[in-house]
């Protein structure tokens, strides 16, 4: 089993290439278009690979900071819903309150009327029995009149 070691090749071109000590063994034949091979450090090989990884490192923190906002945006987003239901259970409870308030109002309503109307039917009952007094009593008061009358007659007679 053979070592895998990394490599940076620094090409003639002043382009790297990063390999493991199998792909070098491999290509170490064509020696003739490498400039030449060290173990990690090849300076032209880790100044690009450090401007590579600062570039990855800012797209990468781009990147988190987008999910972030997205995260915030989402964690918002659902406040914001839960608000709305909050809002639809209050509006959906004023609407109950509402017609519970008409309800009891129109129930307050009946009820003095109900009231009013046992009133009224209390005055009838005794207005009519006044009535029935008054007719009783004229009643009696012309048999009075008449019975003072048919007295005064048989007075009248008797002294005659």
């Amino acid at each position: 089993m053979h070592m895998q070691n990394v490599f940076y090749v620094c090409l003639r071109n002043d382009s790297c290439v990063r390999v493991t000590s199998l792909v070098y063994d491999m290509t170490h034949a064509y020696t003739k278009h490498l400039a030449h091979v060290l173990p990690d450090t090849c300076a032209t090989c880790l100044t690009q690979l450090t401007s590579l990884t600062a570039t990855r490192c800012n797209t990468l923190q781009y990147t988190a900071t987008h999910c972030n906002a997205l995260q915030h945006t989402a964690a918002h987003c659902n406040t914001l819903q839960h608000t709305a239901t909050h809002c639809n259970t209050l509006q959906h409870t004023a609407t109950h309150y509402n017609t519970v308030q008409h309800s009891a109002t129109q129930c307050n309503t009946l009820q003095h009327t109900a009231t009013h109307y046992n009133t009224l039917q209390r005055t009838a009952m005794h207005c009519n029995a006044l009535q029935h007094t008054a007719t009783h009593c004229n009643t009696l008061q012309r048999t009075a009149a008449h019975c003072n009358t048919l007295q005064r007659t048989a007075t009248h007679c008797n002294a005659m």
